[in-house]
């Protein structure tokens, strides 16, 4: 179990073994032979190998495990094995985390995601993406405003939903699995939060739309006409833009995007989809943004990154009803106890600890 634990630590820290060796100050073997578990670390290796793992002693001893099954890549459909390696590592480690504090709470937190009723069976062209879209606002009761905090909105329905802080050099953009037959999905936290939650609402697309397409119909593309829609419905971009234009504004997609955390972009695509923006008229203004750099990267201020917070608000409150022990929320929050007591006493920054 130990041997597992190190090594799954080492590749979420996106060392090689001869890295770890000599950061921790023992031989390469010594690390092979730990992860095979053909010997057992001492106390004062173990506390070492800790230290520049940058997790807790107690991580090594955490029975929880998972694994990670239909993993699928946003984007970048093969990433690197030892890119893939660090972003699987770290996302095992998160869910571990969820599920080790689940133990703790009087109540299952875990909520099983279910597709709503509502969501018709069968979907025949891009267009009718949109009903699935809607159904899915309705049936979470979402109304016709803007989705505030989108990670909160998915967990609160059953998906777990991650920010990634490895290391990946722009070559991830997120990903879904399944762990223990539990959704997941994972966005970078380097992206802009417009293209977080496009992301996220893609994934959910997929969860949505699997086995309900017609034979021919493009998935990526119906599960972006779907993250589109599901940010921003029909009645909702009509409302904003009208319903016929030869030209979209750059400053007012640019406050369409801060009110509603679509991309200009994104905007810009959702009036082609709805008849709203000519074709042709789409590809000038596609042509404009290409030549400011805008396809790249889009004007400042860009939109607020997505936040996790229900893992830590469950813990501390796990932690205030002495159904968790300071060590333990420690390791959990993987951080020292002088910091878990900083935060105790309001005095931390408040960042993602997950």
């Amino acid at each position: 179990m130990i041997g597992h634990r190190i090594k799954q630590a080492r590749q979420s820290a996106g060392l090689s073994l001869r890295d770890l060796a000599e950061r921790a100050g023992v031989s390469a073997m010594a690390v092979s032979k730990y992860e095979r578990d053909e010997s057992t670390p001492s106390s004062t290796v173990l506390l070492a190998l800790a230290q520049t793992l940058g997790v807790r002693v107690e991580y090594f001893f955490r029975q929880t495990e998972v694994e990670l099954e239909a993993v699928e890549y946003r984007k970048h459909s093969k990433l690197p094995a030892k890119v893939e390696q660090r972003v699987l590592a770290e996302v095992r480690d998160r869910i571990e985390r969820w599920l080790a504090l689940e133990e703790f709470l009087p109540t299952p937190w875990s909520i099983e995601f279910v597709i709503p009723e509502n969501v018709p069976a069968h979907f025949k062209t891009l267009a009718e993406v949109e009903n699935a879209a809607d159904a899915m606002r309705e049936a979470w009761n979402l109304g016709r405003n803007p989705i505030p905090d989108l990670v909160d909105t998915l967990e609160s329905h059953g998906i777990k939903a991650f920010i990634s802080h490895a290391e990946t050099d722009g070559k991830f953009d997120g990903l879904s699995a399944k762990a223990n037959g539990m959704p997941v999905v994972v966005v970078n936290a380097d992206r802009p939060g417009d293209r977080q939650r496009f992301t996220l609402a893609h994934e959910l697309g997929h969860l949505v739309l699997a086995g309900r397409l017609a034979k021919g119909l493009d998935e990526e593309k119906a599960c972006h006409r779907f993250a589109g829609a599901f940010l921003v419905p029909r009645s909702s971009v009509i409302e904003a833009l009208g319903e016929g234009r030869t030209w979209l504004e750059p400053q007012e997609l640019r406050l369409l995007k801060q009110e509603w955390g679509l991309s200009m972009a994104g905007w810009m695509f959702r009036a082609l989809d709805l008849g709203i923006l000519p074709k042709v008229r789409s590809q000038v203004m596609w042509a404009f943004f290409k030549s400011h750099g805008w396809d790249k990267r889009e004007p400042d201020p860009q939109y607020p990154a997505e936040q996790t917070r229900l893992f830590e608000q469950r813990l501390y409150h796990a932690l205030a009803e002495d159904l968790i022990s300071e060590a333990k929320a420690a390791d959990l929050l993987g951080m020292s106890l002088a910091q878990l007591h900083a935060c105790r006493r309001m005095e931390c920054d408040g960042a993602d600890h997950q």
